[in-house]
């Protein structure tokens, strides 16, 4: 079955770029026509930018683009290339002096993954607006996914890899869509059975430790520094929304995130949710029904952020397999 992509949603263009020279890389989302939009951030650890101007009480209306990135802070300065590839493209908010594109940005930690010193920058964020188009972006090993891991709760040499991954939601008329980078330090779980799909390895690095049943046993945690995980990504429709509204379609966008991630939110996670309309629908079937459908295009990216991946080994050691390459028992 068609999953669908952010990019269903009428005004939204998506693009990667993906580093060669290491796994790391970054995705951008852009409104051309500028979008109402709102953030939430629930993990104790966030690396963003640009995210006070979208409080519903701030003046600014609309934003340009969102930028995700690895890199772990130094990936913002991703943001600082599709702002200028939005000015020279007429694309920003107008000032008297010239245009300002807006570009909130949020980011992840992949540093761990071959050489540090690789990591996204401007020209990488503008090469990725270059790359932008309407067409269902790829998935898996690519833009602000290529360097993304899960489940290492016990330990980085027992980690998965991960990816980004994007799906949606219709009803009538309404369109809701997600972009999920996923490098979340706990597991990723199929909601629709309750199993894991990746995450921690057990110690011999064959099966799925399981996080949850792992640490009930009492099973001993590997240190981690906060910060060094983070699952981001941009929940988006096509209903016409205030900033309030879209500030609440990305908080409860957070649920689909805790079906898919345990555990989830934590103190090693900044986990960050963008919420976009460009409100081109019509009409909007209410917020209840939204953040149902917000919830839902969540978790279904977040889990083809996993299913989408690929294993990898890496210049500086590590052996990450993706999720169709370990005994699933």
């Amino acid at each position: 079955m068609d999953a669908g992509a952010i990019t269903d949603v009428a005004g939204l263009e998506v693009g990667h770029f993906s580093d060669p020279r290491r796994p790391t890389g970054c995705s951008v989302v852009i409104a051309r026509e500028g979008a109402v939009a709102g953030v939430d951030v629930r993990g104790a650890a966030p690396g963003t930018r640009e995210t006070d101007l979208l409080d519903p009480t701030h003046l600014v209306p609309h934003v340009h683009a969102i930028m995700l990135a690895g890199g772990s802070a130094w990936g913002l300065d991703a943001a600082s290339g599709a702002m200028r590839w939005l000015e020279e493209h007429g694309i920003g908010m107008d000032v008297g002096a010239g245009l300002v594109p807006l570009v909130p940005a949020a980011v992840l930690f992949d540093l761990h993954v071959g050489d540090p010193a690789v990591r996204p920058d401007a020209q990488a964020g503008y090469a990725a607006c270059v790359a932008a188009s309407r067409q269902r972006p790829a998935e898996g090993n690519v833009g602000a996914g290529s360097g993304a891991t899960v489940g290492k709760l016990f330990g980085p040499e027992l980690a998965m890899k991960s990816g980004i991954g994007t799906a949606s939601v219709r009803l009538g008329e309404v369109t809701v869509g997600a972009l999920v980078a996923c490098n979340a330090v706990g597991d990723v779980v199929d909601p629709a059975n309750g199993q894991t799909v990746a995450g921690a390895r057990t110690a011999d690095g064959r099966a799925l430790r399981h996080c949850t049943a792992a640490m009930l046993r009492g099973e001993a945690l590997h240190p981690l520094l906060a910060g060094t995980n983070t699952t981001i990504g941009v929940v988006a429709t096509d209903a016409p929304l205030t900033k309030a509204e879209a500030k609440r379609l990305a908080t409860t966008a957070h649920d689909g995130l805790a079906r898919t991630i345990n555990p989830v939110h934590t103190m090693m996670d900044g986990d960050t949710l963008f919420a976009l309309t460009t409100g081109k629908a019509a009409r909007s079937p209410g917020m209840v029904v939204l953040a149902v459908m917000a919830a839902e295009a969540v978790a279904r990216a977040t889990l083809r952020a996993a299913r989408t991946a690929r294993g990898i080994s890496t210049s500086n050691g590590l052996v990450l397999p993706a999720w169709d390459g370990l005994d699933q028992s």
